[in-house]
This record gives C-alpha cells, sequence and structure tokens, in this order.
C-alpha cells in the first residue's frame, strides 16, 4: 500500500472519528499526540492531517476519490464503522455520515451491510454489560467500600490476565469486527475490580476512568489498527485487505498490553480508596504498560490458543457478560 492510500484511509478514520461532533478535549488531545507519534515514526506529515481533518480542510469526497482498489475501499469503508461504534454506540450523525461514506466508496452491497450489523450489534450489546447510572445511595446507607485486606488480589490478578490473553487473542481473528469487542470487555474489567472493592460503578465514571489514565475510547481504536496501518502491516488477503502474520502479532501486543495496564491502576485505584491524582493515574498506566509489552511474549502460546476457540456466538455472548 502506498503512502498515499495510507494517508486516505487515515483520513477517513479521522471522519469518522470527528463525524458526531462530540469528542472533549482529552480525547481530540489523545487523537492529536497519536497523529503526532505516527507522524514521527513513519515520517509523513499526520500532525498536519489531523489538523486538516479537525478544521475541515478536507472533504470526504476528495479523500475517497484517492482509493481506486476495491480492497483498498473495503478496508477503509470497515475500519470507519469499527471507529464509529468505539464507544458502544453510533449517533445519528455517525449514521449519515457512514451512509454518504457507503455510496461514495461503493460499499452498498450485502458484505458491507452484513459486517455493519455484526459491528454494531457488537459495541451495542457492551451497553448491557455496565448500568448506565450507578444506584444513588440513601443518606441512611451510603456504600461503603471493602476493605482491600478483605479482597481476593489473586482473583483479580487472575481476571486481568485472563482479559488480557482474550483482547490479544481478538486481534488474531480473521474478522475485523472482532476488535470491537475489546473495549466492552475492558470497561467490563474495570466494572468487575470495581465491584470487588465495593463500589457501584456505570457507564459514565468508568469511561471518564479510562479516558483519564490515557487511553480513550475512538484514539484506543484508532492506535490500534493506526499503527499496523502506517507499519505497512495490513495486507492483501484473498483478494481484500486485513491482517497480515505480523499485523496481527502487532495489535494483539498492544491489545494485550493496554488490557493488563489498565486492569492493573484500575485494581490499585479502587484499592486505594480512589485517590490517585490524575498525574500519577497517567504515569502509573504509562509505566505498567511499558511492562505489559513484554509480558505478551510469555503468554503468546495462550493468546494463540485462546484465538483458536473463539468464534462469534462466544464473543457476543462474553460482550454480554454470560
Amino acid at each position: 500500500m502506498q503512502a498515499s492510500q495510507q494517508q486516505a484511509i487515515l483520513s477517513i478514520a479521522l471522519l469518522a472519528a470527528f463525524a458526531d461532533g462530540n469528542n472533549d478535549e482529552r480525547e481530540r488531545e489523545h487523537i492529536r499526540g497519536l497523529a503526532q507519534s505516527l507522524g514521527q515514526e513513519s515520517g509523513l506529515d499526520l500532525s498536519r492531517l489531523y489538523q486538516d481533518v479537525l478544521f475541515k480542510r478536507v472533504d470526504l469526497a476528495s479523500v475517497c476519490a484517492q482509493l481506486t482498489d476495491s480492497a483498498e475501499r473495503q478496508f477503509a469503508y470497515e475500519m470507519a464503522v469499527c471507529v464509529c461504534d468505539a464507544d458502544g454506540s453510533t449517533s445519528a450523525a455517525e449514521r449519515a455520515f457512514l451512509a454518504d461514506l457507503k455510496m461514495r466508496l461503493g460499499q452498498d452491497t450485502p458484505t458491507s451491510s452484513l459486517f455493519q450489523r455484526e459491528a454494531d450489534t457488537l459495541a451495542h450489546a457492551g451497553q448491557s454489560i455496565v448500568p448506565q447510572y450507578a444506584p444513588v445511595p440513601s443518606s441512611s446507607s451510603s456504600v461503603q467500600a471493602v476493605q482491600s485486606s478483605t479482597v481476593d488480589t489473586a482473583a483479580i490478578d487472575s481476571s486481568i490476565l485472563k482479559s488480557s490473553i482474550l483482547n490479544g487473542a481478538l486481534e488474531l481473528l480473521p474478522q475485523t469486527w472482532a476488535s470491537v469487542a475489546i473495549i466492552p470487555l475492558q470497561i467490563k474489567l474495570v466494572y468487575n475490580i470495581g465491584q470487588r472493592y465495593g463500589y457501584d460503578l456505570d457507564q459514565g465514571h468508568i469511561r471518564e476512568f479510562i479516558s483519564t489514565v490515557g487511553v480513550g475510547l475512538t484514539s484506543q481504536y484508532l492506535e490500534q489498527f493506526g499503527r499496523k496501518l502506517m507499519g505497512g502491516l495490513f495486507g492483501k488477503v484473498g483478494g481484500k485487505w486485513g491482517k497480515t502474520l505480523g499485523g496481527a502479532a502487532t495489535g494483539m501486543a498492544f491489545s494485550f498490553a493496554s488490557t493488563y495496564a489498565l486492569g492493573q491502576v484500575a485494581k490499585r485505584y479502587y484499592a486505594g480508596g480512589r485517590t490517585m491524582s490524575t498525574a500519577v493515574l497517567q504515569q502509573t498506566f504509562q509505566e505498567t504498560l511499558g511492562s505489559a509489552k513484554n509480558m505478551q511474549t510469555q503468554y503468546l502460546p495462550e493468546i494463540q490458543k485462546r484465538a483458536s476457540t473463539l468464534n462469534a456466538g462466544e464473543i457476543m455472548a462474553l460482550v454480554k457478560g454470560k
């Protein structure tokens, strides 16, 4: 894939990320930092690309026109669907964007429609994992955190590792939509850790926590596929663009490490009574992320074994919390 096609697909992904106009300042900062980092690694001016998209100096029609290969067009559409689904819901503005993109890329096909339904169903199913709002305790019986000394930390560590292996395995699957399950499963992991320490969490709190540590929702998915795309780790397989062996391995390492680091930081945060500052949360996450990236080689056989048993039905059941 040439640099111009890489930038065109990344432009479409960024346009998808900003389609609903609801990204807060932190999410925009995550995406800006990602563009800067990818640009430094690839030698391309992606910071300018980010600015062009953010300030609407590029339009969808001109970007789509740069993709002439049918497989590249299908791949770009699938990536946009996943980016729009990253926060677990698709707004009216995002649906309009995807409809326009589908037409411009010539993706009004049964295959693309099926892909969108599968990805949407998986993303929306994640909304049922965690309550939208935590129960409000009465004034006479406020919720008390569980004493850390009574919590089975070994069980928490086991659940973090299990979730990390699962999310690494999702990146080894050939179906692009499988990656949509990663963020809902991370939300589920944080929710379960908070519950073990006696906290009733809701969607808003967990999303705030994930964003605060420096991951973000949309930006996390953009990073997963952006690094593989800019590194040339997507290739043509069977007439369509998909994960090559190298690309899948890169995604696996990122998903394993980010899930592991997120779980460990959540464990420390709730064990400590939610008193860690933003700076400490972010520093702890980055330090843990670095060590977690080195762990994935050790657990590679387990990740591969887990991937060999996964199917669409099981993935959906896991996301729904069954």
